[in-house]
């Protein structure tokens, strides 16, 4: 049973990371797959992000040879390979197979994720050692350094535990003591989930229920909400001495996602801090391009504002994704909030700034731009709701009188774009190109091209109001009204 739960829980975690290799790949079965070398290279260049030789062919001595740099890249890495021979894994022979993966389980996920949290539960880390010993570890004997690797091996077992129980500690009586059958109730696993993303588990309601449900509920939460995959069902827990190895492994992916859940935290962090700073120094760009060209002419506060839009689009590319947050105002941080605040706040003086330039536009421009805006304006209108058709009949109608009004202008209104001359009694230009071909685009393919569209949408929205209002006339008219005439009259009226 032991072995049979490691198989199928190691081949599902190494099929996790093969995902992550160029091309991916996947393991079918662990002790025949192995035999080849190549998803073994394979697996070790995802976990160690190194390019290992191997050979292309899958002839006796090229597999040989594959797995031969496989067990040499472990040794490499100081890997005790105790009784792991290149002959027992071509031969796919189980306790050697298991044996290896966990070793590199253990050494690539438990250790590594383990250090990490050294410091905090103080545990001989090497990476948490002080720059003064380094000098110290460099002269140190193999002898030695293995002495402290073993002990490092028992500290890492410890301090994951420990991080484990610290999650369970947060939620009353749930505790765990190793990784066998503290965990066979499932209550840990949920404990962990509600601590990591508070709110998706219901702990009372686990309590009344029964061991196989709990896991099974646990593993589907991990999975569908925190992307973490399922290695075990509930058999393999819920038994009386469950594979210590197998949910070892399991637990660590919770650590792995804690790890991301604050590094992820840390780096938006920092980048809604570099925003900040970002557009604060935006601002007081605008303010001062503002001042300076007070007394400039249109046509060079224009220009201004073009070369102060293409930094500042170009720019704001870095910050895009502490400037997007599509997270709600509650779960913002106050970083993030004034940030967000100061952000509304630039726009709404970028968008104050171009309003005054277009006013500015020289005659006719300025009435074409003006009558531009209400046409968009229009178009970007919500619809009327036809919960209330009767309502939603008029404000149609009403849209359709304006639509049709503005658009009466539209031939004479290109027109004067077309004949602008651009240049005053010096021959300077009177607006920026871009800004005339800008009016010119808006007009013609914003406009012209949708002015049907806009119309047919409109008339559609009327008939469907009109016909909505008469099917509720006529659900209410279930009574005789007496002749056909007084119906017909009743209707015409209506």
């Amino acid at each position: 049973q032991r072995e049979f739960t490691q198989k199928k829980t190691f081949t599902s975690w190494i099929n996790s990371v093969l995902a992550k290799h160029t091309p991916p790949s996947v393991i079918s079965d662990l002790y025949t797959d192995i035999q080849q070398g190549h998803l073994l290279l394979d697996l070790l260049e995802v976990l160690s992000g190194e390019r290992l030789p191997r050979e292309k062919g899958f002839n006796t001595f090229q597999c040989r040879s594959n797995i031969e740099n496989a067990l040499t890249f472990l040794k490499s890495r100081s890997l005790k390979l105790i009784n792991i021979h290149v002959a027992d894994i071509i031969e796919g022979k189980p306790s050697i197979v298991l044996g290896l993966i966990w070793t590199i389980i253990f050494h690539f996920h438990i250790e590594k994720l383990a250090r990490t949290l050294a410091c905090a539960y103080n545990q001989p880390s090497r990476d948490c050692s002080s720059a003064v010993d380094s000098s110290h570890k460099a002269s140190r004997s193999a002898k030695k350094s293995a002495k402290i690797k073993e002990r490092w091996k028992v500290s890492a077992t410890k301090t994951l535990l420990l991080w484990a129980k610290e999650q369970c500690s947060l939620h009353g009586s749930i505790n765990v003591t190793d990784f066998k059958s503290s965990w066979r109730s499932g209550l840990p696993f949920l404990a962990v989930i509600q601590t990591l993303r508070p709110g998706l588990v219901d702990l009372e309601k686990a309590k009344a229920r029964n061991n196989k449900e709990n896991l099974n509920e646990a593993f589907r939460i991990a999975e569908q909400e925190l992307n973490i995959p399922r290695l075990l069902e509930p058999e393999d827990v819920d038994v009386m001495n469950p594979d210590e190895k197998s949910i070892m492994t399991y637990v660590a992916q919770f650590l792995q996602y804690s790890r991301n859940l604050c590094e992820s935290e840390e780096d938006m962090q920092e980048k809604v801090r570099e925003a900040g700073s970002w557009l604060a120094a935006q601002e007081e760009k605008l303010e001062k391009l503002l001042i300076d060209t007070e007394n400039e002419t249109y046509y060079q506060k224009c220009k201004e504002m073009m070369s102060f839009m293409e930094a500042f689009n170009q720019g704001k590319k870095t910050f895009l994704p502490a400037l997007s947050s599509k997270r709600s105002e509650a779960e913002l941080s106050e970083g993030e909030q004034q940030m967000r605040e100061e952000w509304d706040k630039l726009i709404s003086q970028i968008n104050e700034w171009k309003t005054k330039l277009d006013q500015m536009l020289p005659s006719p421009l300025d009435s074409i731009e003006t009558w531009l805006q209400e046409v968009e304006h229009l178009q970007a209108e919500d619809l009327p709701d036809l919960q209330d058709p009767f309502k939603a009949m008029l404000v149609f109608r009403e849209m359709i009188v304006a639509f049709k009004g503005l658009m009466d202008c539209f031939d004479s209104h290109w027109d004067t774009l077309q004949s602008f001359k651009n240049e005053d009694e010096k021959n300077m230009p009177l607006v920026l190109p871009e800004k005339l071909e800008e009016m010119k685009r808006r007009l013609f393919s914003n406009i012209h091209f949708t002015n049907s569209s806009t119309f047919l949408e409109y008339h559609y929205g009327l008939c469907t109001a009109i016909a909505n209002e008469v099917m509720l006339k006529l659900n209410i008219w279930d009574m005789k009204y007496g002749t056909k005439e007084s119906v017909e009259s009743l209707l015409e009226n209506w």
